[in-house]
């Protein structure tokens, strides 16, 4: 039976996120980068042990303007910095089974190696049992395996995908699934046959140790728990990722 974590990015000011808590096995919670402060992490921290969800920390650029999702160019000490911070911060209030950077941070780290070691680094001081979520078979999950880290390959269901495997621009044409159906569909592929169909109809082969939705999406709630409900129907079990 095929096996996949399906987590959601909560902490950020969504309407849902309580209720989205039914619907997955682990959650990144924003540390007051992008998002978030100490009542809403405390508050989703509490309200993911009351459900025996794993608890991760999405630590992102502090540019609540643009919601992290600009890109910085920071100094790898800095980045460093950034996320022990963030993530200590967390784990202040609960057990941090994993970390997922946010955003522009996330996206830049797959691409560069110096930039995802920096992170790997900041995690490992915090503690060395944390799991590492990244784009799959990005830079940042490759230093983490370097570094001797578990590690998770991360796929989305609500993202669309390029040719090279990275996630495609947010500001381009069809960037976000709207679509329930669509995101079915991929998630699907993506868990049964380690593959995706790229924007550009390049199918492009990605290891799915955990999948990723969106609270901010339209829709969220409803996604999520049409996302469970067809995954546990394909006979796909949900359950955290065991480091």
């Amino acid at each position: 039976m095929p096996r996949v974590d399906l987590n959601c990015d909560l902490g950020e000011g969504g309407a849902d996120d309580e209720a989205l808590m039914e619907w997955v096995t682990s959650v990144n919670v924003a540390c007051g980068g992008h998002a978030g402060d100490r009542a809403s992490m405390l508050r989703t921290v509490r309200w993911a042990a009351d459900r025996g969800v794993a608890v991760g920390a999405h630590p992102g650029y502090e540019d609540r303007e643009s919601f992290g999702r600009k890109e910085l160019h920071l100094s790898v000490s800095a980045i460093e910095t950034l996320v022990y911070e963030q993530v200590s911060r967390l784990a202040e209030m609960a057990t941090v089974h994993h970390v997922k950077p946010h955003g522009a941070l996330y996206n830049q780290s797959a691409r560069h190696p110096a930039m995802a070691e920096a992170i790997v680094k900041a995690i490992g001081r915090v503690d060395r049992g944390i799991v590492i979520y990244g784009l799959s078979g990005g830079a940042l999950v490759e230093a983490g395996r370097r570094a001797g880290l578990a590690v998770a390959h991360e796929v989305f269901a609500d993202r669309a995908y390029e040719p090279d495997g990275s996630l495609t621009p947010r500001d381009q044409p069809g960037a976000v699934h709207l679509s329930v159906e669509t995101a079915l569909v991929q998630v699907l592929q993506l868990v049964s046959q380690g593959e995706v169909r790229s924007r550009s109809g390049i199918t492009v082969r990605l290891r799915a140790d955990t999948v990723c939705i969106h609270s901010d999406t339209p829709h969220a709630l409803e996604f999520a728990r049409e996302l469970h409900q067809a995954l546990r129907r394909e006979g796909v079990r949900l359950a955290r990722v065991v480091p």
